[in-house]
């Protein structure tokens, strides 16, 4: 599921790359744009027997679920429909302190999700990431034209992660998922970055690449809401706003091993902010 966004097609092309059999379940097919060996299943999570017809078959699920009002009933539905399916892999894509920062809408949703698949007795790896470098795409404008970093990640530290990471982990944990037993037990892997960056940070490297001063907006999420909700329902925009207050009082602080752990299974070094945030200029 998701195999048409940032990470689901990362995800996607590192499972073709692994010669693995591909079914992606899409509300779009014609606009889908996947490789022809993808086998395209039309339908959403929503859609009950879209969803049964989807799971039919499948040895290995890799279940994303986009923030939105009815995650929580995508993500029950979802694995409701996969067990009685007969599926009992399941590669997880949640979210950093899931079980943690439970008053932000789409963390609790995940920890929810993660207790679900422990209840119910599945074979799966949980993915927990970390704040998306990629994110920065989308704020890249008001970095270059005003000199501003607006993102209010605060002074505690996040170890942001490339989407390249992501899908690869993904993808090579689905792979071994579906070629172990179905008795394998449950694992969580933190998928972080491999620095640890402040607002003041993430600043300091763009000055440093642009060879001029860019200046972190501060901790506060009220502007941040407010500048969301001119372009998105008010209520996600406030889910936002609580989540970016985590950023400020927790940040994202990798547990002791877990970037030598990513790096141990990627066999190379993690994708760096500053490396892409110079892809960001180049590009520009």
């Amino acid at each position: 599921t998701g195999a048409t966004g940032r990470v689901g097609r990362r995800v996607v092309d590192q499972l073709l790359a692994r010669n693995a059999t591909v079914r992606v379940l899409t509300r779009d097919p014609l606009n889908a744009r996947l490789p022809a060996s993808v086998e395209i299943a039309h339908g959403d999570l929503l859609d009950i027997d879209a969803m049964r017809s989807s799971l039919n078959g499948i040895d290995t699920l890799f279940l994303l679920n986009a923030v939105t009002g009815d995650e929580f009933a995508q993500a029950i539905i979802s694995l409701n429909i996969a067990r009685q399916a007969g599926v009992r892999r399941v590669v997880y894509l949640s979210v950093f302190d899931a079980d943690r920062a439970v008053n932000v809408p789409h963390f609790a949703v995940k920890w929810g999700a993660e207790r679900m698949l422990h209840d119910m007795n599945f074979s799966a790896t949980i993915l927990r990431p970390t704040y998306f470098i990629d994110n920065e795409v989308m704020i890249r404008d008001v970095i270059l034209e005003h000199g501003i970093y607006p993102m209010p990640i605060g002074s505690k530290g996040i170890a942001m992660v490339d989407t390249r990471d992501i899908g690869e982990v993904a993808a090579m944990e689905l792979i071994r998922r579906e070629q172990g037993p179905e008795t394998l037990p449950i694992e969580t892997i933190n998928l972080v970055g491999p620095h640890t960056l402040t607002g003041a940070n993430v600043a300091s490297i763009w000055s440093d690449l642009l060879g001029r001063q860019i200046v972190y907006a501060g901790d506060d999420p009220g502007p941040f809401e407010q500048r969301l909700s001119a372009g998105m329902p008010s209520w996600t925009a406030y889910e936002m706003r609580l989540m970016a207050e985590r950023y400020v009082s927790d940040g994202m602080i990798p547990n002791e091993g877990d970037v030598e752990r990513l790096t141990r299974m990627l066999g190379r070094p993690l994708h760096s902010y500053r490396d892409f945030a110079g892809e960001i200029i180049a590009a520009a």
